[in-house]
């Protein structure tokens, strides 16, 4: 497997069009959990948040040169199995979600962005794959991946939007 290899799909069902990753990682569910909610594991492969999420909201800023913060809305958080939150995206509003189940001595995890009009997820499929490629190298101890030029443009194409 390489960065130019699709790990995602986009989905057109009764509730809408998302975009959906599942990732079986060998580590433990409490884990996982940590390296997506602890402020200093997250900061390892993501970005850093900063601010109190029992108010239901935080500041997030990416790992991206230059990259400004942006609110956080935190819509369901049932800890450690469920994370749901809406960002701002270039196209309005991004709810995202990251479900986690116990799957042997590792973990599966469904990551969904629930996409609005216009449906683009020709740069959404490979940010999110370069991001959970990261974070699988962040919770193995190994090199993150740093060349976005490997996933876009080459992936742009597989996370095309089904027809209706």
């Amino acid at each position: 497997m390489t960065a130019t290899t699709p790990l995602g799909r986009v989905v057109r069902d009764a509730d809408g069009v998302h975009l959906e990753f599942v990732r079986s990682l060998d580590h433990p569910v409490a884990d996982v959990w940590a390296a997506l909610t602890d402020p200093g594991r997250l900061a390892a492969w993501f970005g850093t948040w900063t601010g109190d999420p029992t108010t239901g909201s935080v500041e997030l800023t990416l790992a991206e040169e230059g990259a400004a913060p942006g609110r956080v809305d935190i819509t369901a958080c049932e800890p450690p199995r469920h994370l749901a939150v809406t960002t701002d995206g270039p196209e309005g509003a991004w709810p995202l979600e990251v479900t986690l189940r116990g799957s042997g001595a590792g973990t599966r995890l469904w990551f969904v962005h629930h996409l609005a009009e216009p449906f683009d997820a020709s740069s959404l499929g490979p940010g999110w794959q370069y991001y959970l490629d990261r974070l699988a190298a962040a919770l193995a101890g190994e090199p993150l991946p740093e060349d976005w030029a490997q996933y876009h443009p080459a992936l742009a194409g597989a996370y095309a939007v089904p027809e209706p």
